[in-house]
């Protein structure tokens, strides 16, 4: 942490002003990359290769549909032995796995506790598809979240500025005192853009983004 005047805070590629922090009320969390991923030590290469296009700035477009709830299960099962080039039974021995193979991520699932001790109000807003939706809400970290939007439920995805303002309206909250987390970018711009604040969290290294937050959130002197 770099601390250069006016009380600008600087984490790498987030910055804050500390009384803009001072005033987060509301924590809202995207969910793969941040609170779930898979342990790729955990899986041959193949298999990682298999959803490599996951790592990419845009997700194909058939990925999006399905995450939007327009395309089935089994009509995203059609597209990814066409966009990996094998027989569909390949294809949804990936995806089952890939879905329960999800794991909380421990560093997030400490900061999420510490916060709701804390007195924030937290929240979910994910591109999610219904499959891989149904199997986190069973996980222990998900009992900690005070409200959810999802894409698949909404018919939305992000970036889209909809998505934002249906969870800001659902829940009756304020965008300034809203903080969002996610892994992607385009996202986070789109949060700011709707008065959000928003920290860029690094999938490759989240014990040192929970550690950053933990000193924007937890910490009583910034």
């Amino acid at each position: 942490m770099q601390k250069v005047g006016w009380g600008v805070v600087y984490y790498g590629k987030n910055a804050y002003f500390c009384t803009i922090m001072d005033k987060i009320k509301n924590v809202v969390f995207d969910l793969g990359g941040v609170v779930f991923s898979r342990d790729p030590r955990k899986f041959e290469r193949k298999f990682i290769e298999f959803f490599s296009y996951i790592t990419l700035p845009q997700m194909p477009h058939f990925w999006e549909e399905y995450d939007r709830g327009i395309s089935t299960y089994d009509k995203v099962l059609d597209d990814l032995a066409e966009y990996n080039h094998c027989d569909r039974e390949l294809a949804e021995k990936n995806l089952r796995r890939s879905i329960v193979t999800q794991e909380e991520i421990a560093a997030t699932k400490s900061l999420i506790k510490d916060l709701k001790d804390a007195k924030y109000k937290l929240y979910v807003l994910s591109n999610m598809s219904l499959e891989f939706i149904e199997f986190l809400r069973e996980k222990e970290v998900y009992g900690y979240f005070d409200g959810e939007v999802v894409s698949c439920e909404e018919h939305i995805v992000k970036p889209d500025a909809e998505i934002y303002r249906t969870l800001i309206s659902r829940y009756s909250l304020n965008p300034s005192e809203t903080l969002f987390i996610d892994d992607r970018k385009a996202n986070i711009v789109a949060a700011r853009s709707e008065g959000w604040q928003g920290f860029d969290f690094d999938a490759h290294n989240p014990e040192k983004s929970c550690e950053e937050l933990r000193e924007l959130l937890l910490t009583t002197n910034n």
